[in-house]
């Protein structure tokens, strides 16, 4: 996203036909002392951005993506323009701008507890890479050791759903998280894409607020927008860590930003009562990157990443 020098313009006069409880962004940046939403340039079509004390937030109208300091966040509904005002949906508004407005204040205390979660394990080997053929399972748990050391240095007690080549169930990953009383309970994954696509990049997941559509589904689970998980009573902790995940990770890979997504995956995101994401690294059916997945040196990188966001 190319940035633009900020520039205060008059608050323009709330309009009243927007859908009926849609926030005007103009309004909700006047009631939080921040000047007016400015245009910048954001091809295809122009974007609108409000500066907050933690970042840059920008909307393009009629898109469900959206900017965090250019970071690619995916919101519920597409925002609207009515005359000369943008509307968001109120669920973006609580969900995602305010959360993203205020910042994350990590815990500084020595009892920091994270459980990080291999993805797959034993007879669910996950996806295969195109490249040398081996399974995500291993290559997962590969990143969770890379990963347990360096948050131990930083004062994390770290435990790991396996340590080995085991199938855990989904709920019982989950369990493990609520019985150690973890602070965050992180899933490390790898991602494949159906034949005769060819996508690249990183997408960093966290459970969809009730009320909105998820991001992505998929078959198996019903994405019901009405259901409470009793991961949603962290919806704002959530998009915080995802959003810091997100960056460090494309900082070190060079690759993609599919964006911070939205998703009701069964018990790793609904389950956990407490934060939770899930993390997608890279593509294992994409050539280029699925080479670059293979070298352990790489590995070390996206490990190294993840321990940055959570300093």
């Amino acid at each position: 996203m190319a940035a633009a020098s900020p520039k205060t313009t008059p608050v323009l006069p709330a309009l009243t036909t927007a859908d009926p409880g849609w926030v005007s962004l103009n309004g909700w940046a006047a009631q939080n002392g921040l000047h007016a939403l400015r245009k910048i340039p954001l091809l295809p079509q122009v974007a609108y951005a409000i500066t907050t004390l933690n970042g840059v937030f920008a909307v393009r109208v009629g898109s469900q993506t959206a900017f965090w300091d250019q970071l690619d966040v995916r919101l519920g509904f597409a925002p609207q323009q009515i005359g000369d005002q943008i509307y968001l949906h109120p669920l973006d508004i609580k969900k995602t701008l305010e959360p993203l407005s205020r910042g994350l204040t990590m815990a500084t205390s020595p009892s920091r507890v994270i459980v990080i979660d291999p993805g797959h394990g034993g007879l669910n080997p996950g996806t295969r890479s195109v490249v040398d053929g081996r399974n995500e399972k291993d290559f997962t748990l590969d990143w969770a050791k890379r990963l347990a050391p360096l948050l131990a240095q930083q004062g994390w007690q770290v435990f790991l759903t396996r340590t080995n080549d085991v199938d855990v169930s989904l709920p019982d990953r989950a369990a493990l998280a609520d019985a150690r009383h973890a602070d965050l309970f992180l899933s490390l994954h790898f991602n494949a894409a159906a034949s005769g696509s060819d996508p690249a990049g990183v997408e960093t997941y966290c459970l969809t607020p009730t009320g909105m559509a998820s991001s992505v589904t998929r078959g198996g689970y019903n994405d019901d927008v009405q259901q409470v998980f009793p991961n949603n009573a962290f919806d704002a902790e959530n998009v915080q860590y995802a959003v810091r995940l997100q960056r460090a990770l494309l900082e070190v890979s060079g690759t993609t930003d599919r964006g911070v997504r939205r998703a009701r995956y069964p018990a790793v995101l609904r389950g956990p009562n407490r934060p939770a994401v899930l993390i997608e690294g890279g593509y294992l059916s994409n050539p280029r990157e699925a080479r670059k997945i293979a070298d352990p040196a790489y590995r070390q990188k996206l490990a190294e990443a993840v321990a940055r966001a959570l300093e």
